[in-house]
């Protein structure tokens, strides 16, 4: 299954995020210890593109469970830098790597 993760920082937090920086991107680098693969990710960005504000992650994974757990580990959200984190099923239906698209 796949599944969209999207974390949104708390207002304020730049310094806190770029402190944890590292040690999320060493995290991610994790993924498939966890049963995790890591399709794609990156910032969030403010409005006006001049500030990370969040994070978006494309993973893929056996059940909800996995996730859930990567996502705690991650320091972004083990040391409280989000205001709060959603994980979404997905279907990927345009953009998918080695596949026919579809579109409904």
């Amino acid at each position: 299954m796949y599944f969209i993760i999207l974390g949104t920082d708390k207002p304020g937090q730049e310094q806190m995020r770029a402190a944890l920086r590292d040690r999320h991107r060493q995290h991610l680098g994790t993924a498939e210890e966890h049963g995790i693969t890591l399709h794609h990710g990156g910032p969030t960005q403010s409005d006006d593109g001049q500030r990370m504000n969040g994070m978006l992650l494309i993973v893929e994974a056996e059940n909800l469970e996995l996730v859930q757990a990567f996502v705690r580990e991650d320091p972004y959200s083990r040391d409280g830098l989000f205001s709060w984190v959603e994980i979404r099923p997905w279907t990927w239906i345009t953009g998918r790597p080695n596949a026919v698209t579809l579109l409904p």
